[in-house]
């Protein structure tokens, strides 16, 4: 549980190594929202727990509750966080730049979730730390993917010093646990020193207080 004089009436059931509970636990900190943290492991031999389908019937983290109203997919619960809890807001007022922020999203969503964290992260250092080969054809396949996806964020992040604009929004907290685990790479870190002002962007997000509070044994 996050410590916290206010009273709690959120929780949020994931997984410290996911990177969508990770995103969720982010907004959380920034808003300055007190939470329960419940851990669920979803990847274990019998799958997602039984109480934990209730909550999410497709068996994946994270899922949220707040008073008693029950909500999962990770998109949605960051906008719910941004918009029923005071704070510095988390989305532009901007259309345009609220447009940007929803695509960015959907790339790491579409595309980086994918190819680099399933198909670079998992292969080089998960399956490493159990011992086992990573698929070189499987990590061949996802650099592209992964490198056009670090092309786009460069793009949209431009001069900025945010990927939106020059304050901080779900965007970079959507992006940032997604290339934490790509820093753990050798392709991660070449493709990332490609764009050097995305990499300082990168700087800056790893060393954020909210990135360093919700480090996980898959994070730099």
């Amino acid at each position: 549980m996050k410590p916290s004089a206010k009273p709690v009436s959120v929780t949020l059931f994931g997984a410290a190594y996911s990177v969508y509970t990770r995103s969720a636990r982010l907004a959380l900190i920034e808003k300055g929202v007190p939470y329960r943290f419940d851990e669920v492991h979803v990847f274990g031999p019998g799958g997602a727990p039984t109480e934990h389908l209730a909550r999410q019937p497709f068996g994946k983290v994270p899922a949220f509750e707040h008073d008693g109203f029950a909500l999962f997919e990770t998109a949605a619960i960051l906008r719910y966080v941004d918009e029923a809890f005071s704070g510095p807001a988390l989305q532009p007022v901007d259309t345009r730049s609220r447009a940007r922020m929803t695509q960015a999203m959907s790339v790491c969503d579409s595309y980086l979730y994918g190819h680099g964290v399933w198909g670079i992260f998992v292969e080089r250092v998960a399956k490493a730390k159990r011992g086992e080969a990573a698929d070189e054809q499987k990590v061949a396949a996802s650099l592209p993917k992964v490198a056009a996806c670090h092309a786009v964020l460069a793009d949209i992040l431009g001069d900025q010093d945010h990927l939106c604009g020059d304050a901080l929004t779900l965007a970079d907290l959507h992006a940032a646990p997604m290339l934490a685990c790509l820093a753990m790479t050798d392709e991660g870190r070449a493709m990332m020193a490609a764009h050097p002002r995305l990499e300082k962007w990168w700087q800056r997000m790893g060393a954020w207080p909210a990135m360093v509070q919700t480090r996980a044994g898959t994070d730099v």
